[in-house]
């Protein structure tokens, strides 16, 4: 039988300009102890984070490199900037982002979609989050919706019970380097009973070249709860490569129900690897709607 091929032309990649560099701190590149305890000194971490990530780092070193899936021969870690601090602070008003930045996102329109379509957003750049913020009314409900370093340090108890969890280190060599250098990302807590009935979101865009972003979200729906959260991806277009490796913990207790949705549209110098897991409970619901467009190689 003779087989068909069917060709889609995406067009040209549309968001694939870069910004001019402002960066609060950018240290060399390759992934170190010196630049882990530096990067959890200037967040601020507990000292049993910072002791997650020199094991996890070692676990890294230990760890091969998948023999499975598509080439990753390409990858050189001593060619990537582990973490870049675009601001020396998280913002709540969109005012107070700096202009380069605000300027991507509006490009990308982040502001009409939340004024629009959003219970909360999310707006991470390069390691860190510059923008976050969460309706009153859910609040007031006691959902917590906030970026995954602020969650260590006022959420701390919860963040233990379940960090790394679903999703230990040792899962695999991009899970280990994940546990080691993770920066930014999403930390959602519904609690027992309580619907969000508009989509969280969550924005990622790597701009400098040779970037790696590590973004680690963990949501827990609580019994009989019930979340959507929408994540997007971006970068632009440069002629090496990036690296975005992501881990995803969801934890789905009983009858609740979780939608997580990710539309990727990296540029093709990107490799993304991603680990992504739920822990559902009895009678809970977990669904997942992944749409990949973009990147050198995509594997989850």
């Amino acid at each position: 039988m003779a087989s068909t091929n069917i060709g889609i032309d995406l067009g040209k990649y549309q968001l694939g300009w870069a910004d001019e560099e402002d960066y609060v701190f950018k240290p060399k590149k390759g992934l170190n102890e010196d630049i882990l305890r530096e990067m959890s000194w200037l967040k601020g971490e507990p000292d049993w984070m910072l002791d997650f990530r020199l094991k996890s780092h070692q676990r890294f070193g230990r760890r091969p490199m998948p023999n499975w899936g598509g080439d990753m021969s390409d990858i050189d870690f001593d060619d990537i900037f582990y973490y870049i601090k675009p601001t020396d602070s998280l913002s709540d008003d969109w005012d107070e982002v700096p202009e380069s930045i605000k300027n991507t996102y509006e490009k990308l329109g982040i502001p009409e979609a939340e004024r629009k379509y959003l219970a909360g957003v999310t707006a991470q750049y390069e390691s860190e989050v510059v923008y976050h913020r969460n309706r009153e009314d859910l609040e007031a409900q006691g959902v917590l919706f906030c970026d995954m370093d602020t969650a260590v340090k006022e959420y701390p108890q919860l963040v233990k019970d379940y960090f790394g969890k679903v999703i230990p280190p040792n899962d695999n060599k991009f899970s280990a380097l994940n546990s080691a250098a993770w920066s930014g990302g999403s930390f959602i807590y519904v609690p027992p009973g309580v619907e969000v009935e508009m989509p969280l979101q969550a924005y990622f865009r790597i701009n400098a070249e040779n970037m790696g972003q590590f973004e680690r979200t963990l949501i827990i729906a609580d019994e009989g709860s019930k979340v959507h959260y929408i994540e997007g991806c971006s970068a632009p277009t440069y002629t090496s490569d990036s690296l975005h490796s992501a881990v995803v913990e969801i934890v789905v207790k009983p009858s609740a129900r979780v939608t997580y949705t990710t539309i990727q549209n990296w540029s093709d110098n990107v490799f993304n690897l991603v680990t992504k897991r739920a822990y559902v409970e009895a009678e809970g619901h977990m669904e997942w709607i992944d749409g990949n467009i973009g990147s050198k190689l995509t594997m989850k």
